[in-house]
């Protein structure tokens, strides 16, 4: 193991915390910069300086995606959000001392797993089916076609928009109690009238091919209700919290 004694002066940006046994990763970092590692009370925080501005560029976004991705291929990681920096390596290794335990038990839990994140949307062009299979729908729709006003229209909109979002919400349970039982935590996400699902589920890095299956089986089954989307394997971020314990730190 290669890491680095507390001498760099300055703001560092960090990546995140590994166990002690971690190598410094290879990719580079924000803003192009080396990353090293810096080991205290048997943890290690991968850093590099900082640089003057930080931006959410999208070279810089997957710079810090890419350490994080190589220090998660090596093991456990408790990934740190985009632009988190640190005053100075003393302040960063007093806090390493100060939630030592915490962090460690931390990266004990997510050992072996890791993120997957699904995200399921409204599919507009369901509109037709919802009504076919609405028998409330059928009879409002015959009778605005019978008798076509403005306000009928109306009524027929909100009521179709109203079955919709019901159907797909539906099938969103069906997805997620589908996926659950896979993971070994899940983390909800916001919702809203067009996007029914967001969550991510911690998994053990030998459940993901089932979880895919699983879950491209529901697409197959639900895709005329909902849309859905996964991204990963990610570094656990919806499962650790990585906030110092101590106020005012």
């Amino acid at each position: 193991m290669n890491v680095a004694t507390a001498t760099t002066l300055g703001p560092l940006y960090v990546y995140g915390i590994t166990p002690a046994e971690s190598r410094p990763p290879r990719t580079r970092g924000v803003g192009d910069a080396p990353v090293r590692l810096l080991a205290e009370s048997g943890l290690c925080a991968a850093v590099s300086p900082a640089p003057e501005q930080i931006r959410a560029r999208r070279r810089d976004l997957l710079a810090h995606q890419n350490v994080l991705g190589d220090l998660l291929a090596q093991g456990a990681v408790l990934p740190m959000r985009f632009a988190v920096l640190s005053p100075d390596e003393n302040t960063l290794l007093s806090q390493l001392r100060a939630d030592g335990p915490r962090l460690a038990a931390q990266l004990e839990s997510v050992r072996g797993c890791v993120e997957m994140n699904v995200k399921g949307t409204l599919v507009p062009d369901c509109l037709t089916d919802v009504v076919r299979r609405d028998e409330k729908l059928r009879v409002l729709a015959q009778r605005t076609r019978r008798r076509p006003d403005y306000e009928a229209n109306v009524r027929l909109g909100e009521a179709v928009a109203k079955a919709v979002r019901r159907e797909a919400r539906r099938a969103a349970h069906e997805v997620l109690a589908g996926l659950t039982p896979l993971a070994v935590r899940v983390a909800e996400g916001p919702v809203d009238d067009e996007r029914v699902l967001s969550a991510s589920f911690l998994l053990r890095a030998g459940d993901e091919e089932p979880f895919r299956q699983t879950l491209a089986a529901h697409a197959r089954g639900l895709g005329d209700r909902l849309a859905l989307s996964v991204t990963g394997p990610l570094p656990c971020y919806s499962f650790v919290d990585t906030r110092p314990a101590t106020a005012g730190r």
